[in-house]
């Protein structure tokens, strides 16, 4: 509107300034005051003048205001666009940087061998012993002498009266076993810290396992997860068992997927000696539908079979026999009349090829561990050989060597600790676990009793180096040191080390409860040790 008026009066302007009174000079006659009608118009034409230079003013701040907000639009619209374009890929950056992290620590702990250097447990447990008040030797020697080494003789007994009594378990569980289609029953073994002569917490419980058979003329067939098949890592130190017939591979005869002529025959198999339909693999304990082994149904059976044994023998005894615990399928617990009781847990395994290796039907699950992928999948244990190794070094360290007093004391204190602060993701497999790797490490000499104090020191800190790393690997999956005198399978020594803290990598509230119990399990130890010990003058 202001540009619309400003033309208008630019464009009178020279009429008004040209012809002033419209008439020609010659017919015009001067009116009077002539003079001041000029200057009146002079002075107008000024103030013109200076409005139109005030419009002309006003009309550029516009142009350059309007410019200027244009400008700001536009570089306030850039920064938009560089900062998503930032916040993009700042995101992606995080998310890859985050992804390598992840995949690094867990090679790092499931890829790296175990280190048991001294110099490096020290740098790492510096910090953990710091203000740490360690019992003197002659207090250590003292409480395994007044609280620990009494119970030898209590554990002997009770080894004695419970292999007694389940050997007469188990014949007569043959006896009431059909012969022709039930699994046959092979004699007990005993393992654990009670045959390794290690236990210290009552009550004491005596772990027997019972390895079975399929009938003729069926056989099993197993596959663990270092046969060279995929596993994925939760599924690390299990197997799984296929029942097949004596004389055929595991994938089974031709014949069963083939219809045969009525003038043909199996060389294998003739019509007395067939396989038996799909429908009736229940029979043989395998899962629906499948020819692996159902571990559920191995137990529901082994029960059945346990306790039509007990119903036949229960005459000849003076005590009740029972299943204790619910989430313990094999455990059972002898109740005498006095009222005192034993109890015991009888777990039926199936053997590893030939060798002392056993698949186990029932494992004790901790916080740590996680759920088994399915029935048909097997835990693998090597207690048979942790039990020959103990026993074979122990016959070449010194007299009254003190390995076994460490594990114990160790096992007494992590036991009391828990007690105190509530369960924690170490288990006493663990603490043997360290005892062993040390056993292997350190030279014989150093066992000897006069170093009980420094090699329980250095349990401790080989312990809090593996918590600190979150690597403790087995003993013997991926060990290729291990004695050739055991006899061991050279297929478990070449196979990838098996990280058993693997699970503290994802159960991050399980390793932070362990790590503080540990720790507080540190700066109590001498007051543990001092309340179970009369004092020393």
């Amino acid at each position: 509107m202001p540009v619309g008026i400003f033309r208008v009066v630019r464009g009178m302007m020279p009429a008004i300034v040209n012809q002033p009174l419209l008439f020609p000079q010659e017919n015009c006659t001067v009116p009077e005051h002539a003079e001041d009608i000029i200057q009146k118009m002079k002075e107008r034409e000024e103030r013109l003048r200076l409005a139109q230079l005030r419009l002309e003013q006003e009309v550029a701040e516009q142009e350059a205001t309007q410019k200027a907000l244009e400008e700001a639009a536009e570089a306030t619209e850039e920064r938009k666009e560089e900062k998503l374009q930032w916040d993009l890929w700042t995101a992606l950056s995080m998310v890859i940087f985050k992804k390598k992290i992840e995949l690094w620590r867990q090679y790092f702990q499931e890829g790296m061998g175990q280190d048991t250097g001294e110099e490096d447990d020290m740098a790492i447990l510096g910090k953990a012993f710091k203000g740490v008040s360690f019992p003197d030797k002659a207090v250590l020697a003292s409480f395994y002498e007044k609280r620990i080494l009494g119970t030898a003789g209590e554990m002997a007994r009770m080894r004695e009266m419970v292999e007694g009594f389940a050997d007469d378990l188990l014949e007569a569980l043959r006896s009431v076993c059909n012969r022709d289609a039930d699994m046959e029953v092979e004699d007990c073994i005993g393992v654990g810290s009670m045959y390794e002569n290690w236990r210290v917490r009552k009550p004491f419980v005596c772990d027997l396992i019972v390895p079975f058979a399929p009938p003729e003329p069926y056989c099993f067939r197993s596959q663990t997860w270092c046969s060279g098949d995929s596993f994925p890592p939760d599924e690390q130190g299990y197997g799984t068992i296929k029942v097949c017939r004596a004389g055929e591979d595991a994938m089974g005869c031709i014949c069963d997927k083939t219809k045969l002529g009525e003038d043909m025959l199996c060389l294998l198999h003739n019509q007395a000696n067939t396989t038996r339909p799909s429908s009736e693999m229940e029979d043989l304990l395998c899962f629906k539908n499948t020819h692996y082994l159902d571990a559920d149904q191995v137990m529901k059976w082994f029960q059945i079979a346990v306790t039509k044994a007990w119903n036949r023998i229960s005459h000849k005894y003076e005590f009740d026999l029972s299943f204790s615990l619910l989430d313990s399928p094999g455990a059972l617990k002898i109740k005498f009349r006095s009222g005192k009781s034993v109890a015991f847990n009888l777990t039926p395994v199936v053997q590893y090829e030939n060798s002392d290796v056993y698949f186990i039907s029932h494992f004790p699950r901790s916080s740590l561990a996680a759920d088994l992928p399915s029935s048909t999948h097997w835990f693998l244990t090597f207690a048979v050989y942790e039990r020959r190794f103990i026993q074979l070094v122990s016959k070449m360290l010194p007299a009254n060597a003190c390995h076994v007093s460490c594990l114990q004391i160790l096992s007494f204190l992590h036991g009391k600790q828990c007690s105190l602060t509530g369960p924690s993701g170490l288990t006493n497999y663990h603490l043997k676990t360290v005892m062993l790797h040390l056993l292997q490490a350190r030279p014989r000499q150093d066992w000897a009793p006069e170093k009980l104090e420094a090699r329980l020191q250095d349990m401790l800190k080989f312990l809090e180096k593996c918590l600190h790393e979150k690597k403790l690997y087995h003993f013997f999956i991926g060990n290729g040191k291990v004695p050739a005198e055991l006899g061991f399978p050279i297929v478990f020594q070449k196979a990838e080390p098996l990280n058993l803290f693997r699970p503290f990598v994802l159960h991050r509230d399980v390793y932070q409860k362990t790590v503080d119990t540990f720790h507080e399990m540190l700066r109590n130890t001498s007051a543990l040790i001092n309340e179970y010990t009369m004092h020393i003058p």
